[in-house]
């Protein structure tokens, strides 16, 4: 069995939080510790699913840059005694996989949503909204 696919769509613009979202995308905005797009993943985690399919948009690669493991991390952590703190932040989750693609016209949610059929295909995904 194939492993359930949430579609996480963050290629909008944000003019509803404007000036906030001119230089900072709305989903990399902090809430406490975390920025918002971590507790939509924490949610979908709670609910089973371990594979995140993220629709962006020009300049959103600060979310491409969070969900990234390079090792850096990992290598900081490890060597100051501090790896729980990389599950404390979300980082470096065994088991999950975060795929990106890009919505490269601003055509709404439905087209969002479209532009993950190539990596969907026909199975059965959560569509899930951070803002």
């Amino acid at each position: 069995m194939s492993k359930m696919t949430a579609v996480i769509p963050v290629a909008g613009l944000g003019t509803r939080l404007w000036p906030l979202t001119k230089s900072q995308s709305k989903e990399m905005l902090p809430l406490g510790r975390k920025p918002v797009v971590e507790y939509v993943i924490e949610e979908l985690v709670l609910s089973g699913i371990r594979r995140f399919l993220f629709i962006t948009g020009a300049g959103k690669v600060a979310i491409e840059n969070h969900f990234e493991c390079n090792g850096k991390p990992t290598n900081y952590f490890g060597k100051s005694g501090q790896g729980g703190v990389l599950e404390d932040l979300g980082i470096d989750q065994p088991g999950r996989e975060y795929v990106f693609t890009r919505q490269d016209k601003q055509l709404g949610l439905g087209h969002a949503v479209l532009c993950a059929a190539p990596m969907v295909g026909d199975r059965p995904f959560a569509l899930a909204l951070g803002i």
